[in-house]
């Protein structure tokens, strides 16, 4: 396992190893993330999405029109390395659907900040990124 991706897949794997479905939104290139959570969440449900797929195994699809059946019953959708304008529109998708929310910014970034306060920072291991714990 990637030392980049360990302490953050980690988390993940650890909290939510009894979800039926995760989804990564803003994928990009870098799948590596989502290739550690379904060698080790092989029960799990993990989507990719972006606007622009890199490759098949990538949905296409705008978050700020997002299409239902991809986020419903997520039990946790997360991005990398999301633009700060698309921040609120992640959140506004784990609202939306009753989904935890995991945000990891670049390093040198903060969250948007009138999302600071909707979210938790989580310094976990060598890793920080803001969580949205959903009530259910």
């Amino acid at each position: 396992m990637s030392s980049v991706w360990s302490n953050f897949t980690e988390y993940i794997i650890n909290n939510y190893y009894n979800s039926h479905k995760i989804v990564e939104v803003g994928v990009g290139k870098i799948v590596e993330p989502s290739n550690i959570l379904k060698e080790n969440l092989p029960k799990t449900e993990i989507l990719l999405v972006d606007i622009y797929p890199s490759n098949n195994e990538i949905i296409k699809d705008d978050i700020t029109n997002p299409t239902d059946n991809i986020y419903e019953n997520a039990d946790l959708i997360y991005s990398i390395r999301p633009p700060e304008e698309l921040q609120r529109d992640i959140l506004n998708l784990g609202l939306k659907y009753k989904s935890d929310i995991i945000i990891k910014p670049f390093f040198t970034e903060e969250i948007n900040y009138n999302l600071q306060k909707k979210l938790n920072l989580v310094n976990y291991k060598r890793t920080a990124f803001y969580l949205h714990k959903e009530s259910r």
